[in-house]
């Protein structure tokens, strides 16, 4: 067996574990960039990464549609009254330390991601229990469809039990997949070694890092030099001088997140729906996705893709919100005036909004900048400021957000509507989603599909929802999001997850 050795969460510098394999090297080392920081084991804080490693695992998986999958549970079972779900375990997994997975570490591991940040904590379970070695039963206080999705996320994995401290801290990163910990350099770089005693499809490639890119440029640059094999989310205009080179290929991939204004409806200038709908229709949608970010075809009326069927709208369209009126009779409706400089006033205040939005994704500043030149163009004087993206919660909470730019994860869980009750409930809209804004028919609408398992019946009630949301314009979208992907030809095998769970590096090799 390998063992990973016990990490505190304080360590900065590397850490390694033994392995049976050469030190990493450029020739036995897979190497990815991106653009995310890590600072912690806990997979509740940074298993986002731990997962598209492969070093953590969940009950269950989800195919490219959102489809529930056998992960480390084989089967499941709902009961008739759908309060108690029924999961029967894979035999002979271990976990990186050598021990074997059973129904009291995965209690262990569920447990104690549900005292912690993530959708586990709110879900209705009142009961997590191991039936027998290869059996764990969740209860619930009532019925929730969303629950296999929720245990498919990140936070979710499954550790093992001497991977946790006794206040259910993270020691070490004990999980259960095709890799296991090699270096541990937050808030950085990490490096894993391929597990031998894995329980599926083993991996050729005997180690992979992942590097924290800030900058755009930088990222490009190690595509371009071969630094890094694997490039994820490229500043769109570099596309076509990388297509170009004969040691890449580019991937362009849809996946379920959208980039999305977020309002706070609350401010004097955007309370009114009709001001929320001159915004819209002053955004130009069609050049952003042509000009801007290089994908014709990408520009979003919703906010969820037509692929998430469930909650997009057949019957809308760019004309049927053009139905409206125009930017400037729909402001003119609710006494804004232009001045002698052309810009919008009511009783002497000027019309003024502040964007704010994040470098992480380099296409948002271009697009920011963008939609402030549209909206200058009706007379709103607008401002773009560039900040982190912990600013937009924080701005959230504390009311002194206008506009946000943001880039809205709809696959965070797989069923979209664990965000879409994070994003609107009856708690007035979350960090990332509505602010200022509550619809009580939308947020019992919600509650309700929590607890409908019958398909015609969700499918219309989601409907009604998108509309509601549509209707009202708590959040304007813009795009949906294509990513962006630079793969270096000496590496076969790529396939991309538009739920971003995994990089599947198990799938991957080297071309020899």
């Amino acid at each position: 067996m390998l063992s990973v050795a016990v990490l505190s969460v304080s360590y900065v510098a590397p850490v390694f574990t033994h392995s049976a394999y050469a030190t990493p090297n450029v020739t036995n080392t897979l190497s990815i960039s991106a653009a995310f920081e890590f600072t912690s084991l806990d997979p509740s804080k940074n298993g986002f990464i731990f997962s598209r490693m492969q070093m953590l695992e969940t009950l269950v998986d989800v195919d490219e549609n959102g489809l529930l999958l056998p992960a480390l549970a084989k089967s499941w079972q709902v009961s008739d009254d759908a309060k108690t779900w029924t999961f029967e375990l894979r035999d002979k997994v271990y976990f990186h330390d050598g021990s074997l997975m059973d129904a009291d570490a995965v209690v262990n591991s569920l447990r104690i991601a549900q005292g912690k940040h993530g959708a586990l904590r709110t879900a209705p379970v009142t009961s997590i229990e191991a039936v027998d070695e290869s059996t764990v039963a969740i209860t619930l206080s009532r019925p929730y469809i969303l629950l296999g999705a929720v245990l498919a996320n990140y936070a979710n994995s499954v550790l093992s039990l001497d991977a946790y401290g006794k206040n259910g801290d993270v020691l070490a990163l004990s999980g259960t997949g095709p890799y296991q910990l090699y270096q541990f350099s937050p808030p950085h770089k990490l490096v894993v070694d391929k597990f031998e005693d894995y329980w599926g499809k083993k991996a050729s490639i005997p180690y992979a890092s992942y590097l924290t890119g800030h900058r755009a440029e930088s990222r490009v640059l190690q595509a371009r030099s071969g630094q890094a094999d694997i490039v994820f989310g490229l500043d769109p205009a570099s596309l076509p001088s990388l297509k170009r080179l004969p040691n890449l290929e580019v991937h362009s991939n849809p996946i379920p997140r959208t980039i999305v204004l977020k309002l706070n409806s609350g401010h004097p200038f955007m309370k009114d729906v009709n001001a929320r709908k001159a915004l819209s229709l002053a955004i130009n949608r069609q050049g952003i996705a042509k000009g801007i970010l290089r994908v014709p075809g990408s520009e979003a009326d919703q906010l969820l893709p037509t692929s998430m069927s469930n909650w997009h709208l057949a019957n809308v369209t760019s004309k049927t919100e053009a139905e409206a009126g125009t930017p400037e009779s729909l402001l003119a409706s609710l006494g804004w005036k232009k001045n002698s400089n052309g810009m919008l006033e009511r009783e002497g205040v000027p019309f003024h909004l502040t964007i704010i939005t994040y470098a992480d994704r380099p296409e948002l500043t271009t697009v920011a900048t963008a939609i402030q030149a549209q909206w200058q163009a009706i007379g709103i004087d607008t401002k773009v400021e560039v900040t982190n993206s912990s600013a937009i919660p924080m701005g959230h909470q504390d009311g002194s957000l206008d506009v946000a730019l943001i880039a809205r994860n709809y696959g965070f869980i797989a069923d979209p509507l664990g965000v879409m009750l994070s994003d609107f409930g009856s708690n007035g809209g979350g960090d990332w989603g509505a602010m200022n804004w509550n619809n009580e028919k939308l947020s019992a609408d919600l509650m309700t599909l929590e607890e409908t398992s019958d398909p015609v019946k969700y499918k219309k009630m989601a409907q009604h929802s998108a509309q509601i949301i549509y209707d009202e314009r708590p959040m304007i979208p813009v795009s949906s999001y294509v990513q962006q992907t630079s793969v270096n030809k000496r590496v076969k095998g790529f396939r991309f997850d538009p739920f971003e769970r995994s990089f599947y590096l198990n799938e991957m090799e080297f071309v020899k």
